[in-house]
């Protein structure tokens, strides 16, 4: 646990760099908003195809070979996006952003190695513990924007790409940290102690059954994938509305900021609370914490500093009780025999989920507005409430 809480710590200032400005730099070589959310679009479809292979990676090689070549390959795509800034190249700046995705879903796949080796009833803390880690370094990101601006224009990069010169490095270290010191293996570990098990209960062992609870794990998918969709719809079009109404890149490295530590920060005690309440019960709040991220954000005047904080602060922390609550649910879903390349395939749907969020967000709001996109994205986070519950009533159904 030590070790992926330092390498989430690096990690987390790597996953902001492209949350905070990936929209800006492309409206800014582009010339237009209408492909702002390419970038994230991009960003989550390289997410995509990287946990679907650092799955595979971990169910045959364990869990340090995956995160290794997933924070290396991050580190590489923001290298790419510094060169494809200082050169103007926007088929290397696209190809980059698809290369540095592979960053962030390590990032957010290590929350898994937590949960290798926890006991069944403090599964959501273990994932919470990794998410905190990730908090220092997710808020430290967006605050350095303008200092790392600066950096980048003393070095003659464009200031837009700064923050992934930041990136970069923090990917790279964190790719490190878990190559030198992620022994023994926690995947490998939790196997063995699994056989352990099955061994003394004469070959009965639960864990390493191949049977999945399909029912908890749509349930879990589909949190998972309605939070992350409206979540990267929302916050990669808020840069974009906050310089419409004259805020400056300062400005919004506060406002993605806090939204950044609301995904991660609350962890101190979702995980515990979902533990404690219930899976279900936290994934319902998810999606009313959504629902009124968006409305605010709809309704809310695009001026106030205030309500766009407060707004960004809603949205991450109904996206944290999502994540947490439909990990646990794939985690207690799946045996061991079959678990990380279920993860992987569930990661790769929530990653698509972000992707299509992130491509129309920016047609959204071209062709209509942000107050759309954000009503848009509230009411679809609803949904949850009524999959959750015909999960439950199933549920019911075979326990009696």
């Amino acid at each position: 646990m030590i070790v992926v809480l330092l390498s989430q710590l690096f990690g987390g200032a790597g996953l902001a760099a492209g949350v905070t400005v990936g929209a800006l730099l492309a409206e800014d070589m582009l010339g237009t908003a209408s492909y702002a959310g390419l970038p994230t679009a991009l960003l989550t479809l390289g997410s995509a195809l990287t946990a679907f292979l650092i799955g595979r990676f971990t169910q045959r090689l364990g869990r340090r070979p995956g995160l290794v070549i997933g924070f290396g390959a991050g580190g590489l795509g923001a290298i790419g996006v510094i060169i494809a800034a200082v050169y103007g190249n926007i088929v290397l700046l696209f190809v980059s952003l698809f290369v540095y995705g592979a960053g962030t879903a390590t990032n957010l796949l290590a929350r898994y190695a937590g949960t290798d080796l926890a006991k069944p009833n403090q599964r959501a803390t273990a994932v919470s513990m990794a998410l905190v880690s990730t908090t220092f370094g997710a808020v430290a990101g967006p605050n350095l924007v303008e200092v790392m601006g600066n950096v980048a224009r003393s070095w003659g990069i464009p200031p837009l790409a700064g923050p992934f010169i930041l990136g970069a490095a923090a990917f790279l270290l964190a790719g490190l940290i878990v190559f030198i010191l992620l022994r023994p293996d926690p995947f490998f570990a939790a196997r063995a102690l699994a056989e352990q098990e099955r061994l003394k209960s004469g070959g009965k062992g639960p864990e390493l059954l191949t049977v999945i609870n399909k029912r908890g794990l749509a349930a879990g998918a589909t949190v998972m994938l309605l939070t992350q969709m409206v979540m990267v719809a929302i916050m990669t079009m808020t840069p974009v509305h906050m310089k419409h109404h004259g805020h400056g890149l300062s400005q919004v490295g506060i406002v993605i900021g806090i939204h950044v530590g609301a995904m991660f920060l609350p962890s101190l005690f979702t995980g515990l609370l979902i533990d404690k309440i219930g899976r279900m019960r936290m994934a319902s709040a998810a999606g009313i914490v959504l629902l009124a991220a968006g409305l605010l954000s709809a309704y809310g005047s695009g001026d106030s500093m205030p309500i766009l904080i407060t707004a960004l602060a809603l949205l991450g922390l109904g996206w944290n009780l999502g994540l947490i609550s439909g990990t646990t649910l794939i985690v207690d879903a799946t045996p061991l025999s079959v678990r990380a390349k279920t993860q992987g395939n569930i990661d790769v749907l929530v990653a698509l989920a972000g992707a299509s969020g992130g491509a129309l967000s920016g047609v959204i709001v071209d062709y209509s507005s942000y107050a759309t996109l954000s009503l848009a994205g509230g009411l679809l986070s609803l949904l949850l409430i009524p999959v959750l519950l015909w999960s439950n009533a199933k549920r019911r159904e075979q326990a009696t």
